[in-house]
């Protein structure tokens, strides 16, 4: 169970500022939404906070549990009790989950986490089948989406960052995603934090925010509860940009 807390965060990707000034904090058992137009750094944010490389952090601390990592590589702030859910997982041909996962938790018993993955597949509705094939490797949108949770629930960190995890899932599998997640979240021997990146209520519908922090332009607008969602599907997000001056006006 830790707290994720980010101050002043302004990163680049390429040169270019995209975000300036985030601030927030995540309390165990927490979920936070962050929704906006596209192309307002939503993703960037995810990243920031994971250290993924090309995503530079220029000002700013990420604390994790009073830990400070804001600039260790991302696999120390992955052991740290980071995962982040990445909109479009990547395929790693020759590599079966279970290996990945046994070489994320050093010194596991590869028998045990073989069992803990193929538990882990069945809660969550993703063929055991699949866990023969190398990680992602001819995976449909929903699958490679439904693995991403298997592998939170294995590793089981405490703040999980999840980058539009319900893009390319139906109907079933978002409810399905929802009521796991929801359950880790009020496990008490877990207490799962969330950060979750969306465009859309659906996901909201099964997976109730705590807080919605709206991003427009690098920069967090607005914030409130559940209640802000309705707000933001009926009004969109012209409320928060600037004004534009007209080149033609007179």
């Amino acid at each position: 169970m830790s707290r994720l807390v980010v101050n002043d965060l302004h990163a680049e990707v390429v040169g270019r500022e995209i975000l300036h000034g985030i601030s927030f904090a995540v309390s165990p058992g927490e979920i936070h939404a962050f929704m906006g137009p596209n192309g307002a750094g939503k993703s960037t944010l995810a990243h920031a906070i994971m250290g993924r490389p090309g995503t530079t952090i220029t000002k700013g601390t990420i604390t994790l549990d009073g830990v400070d990592l804001t600039n260790l590589p991302a696999y120390a702030r992955a052991q740290a009790g980071l995962f982040l859910g990445l909109q479009h997982p990547l395929e790693v041909p020759g590599v079966r989950l279970l290996d990945a996962l046994v070489a994320a938790i050093a010194g596991g018993d590869a028998a045990r986490i073989d069992e803990k993955l193929h538990a882990a597949a069945e809660a969550i509705g993703l063929n055991p089948a699949l866990l023969e094939r190398s990680l992602n490797v001819g995976l449909s949108g929903g699958e490679r989406k439904r693995s991403e949770i298997v592998q939170l629930e294995v590793l089981r960190s405490p703040v999980a960052l999840l980058d539009e995890i319900d893009s390319g899932l139906d109907v079933d599998a978002l409810s399905a995603i929802g009521k796991h997640l929801s359950e880790a979240v009020a496990d008490p021997t877990w207490q799962l934090s969330i950060v979750a990146i969306t465009h859309f209520r659906r996901l909201l519908d099964v997976l109730t925010p705590d807080r919605i922090h709206v991003l427009v332009d690098g920069r967090l607008v607005d914030e409130g509860g559940p209640e802000l969602v309705a707000v933001l599907e009926a009004d969109g997000y012209a409320r928060y940009r600037a004004p534009r001056e007209d080149p033609f006006a007179l």
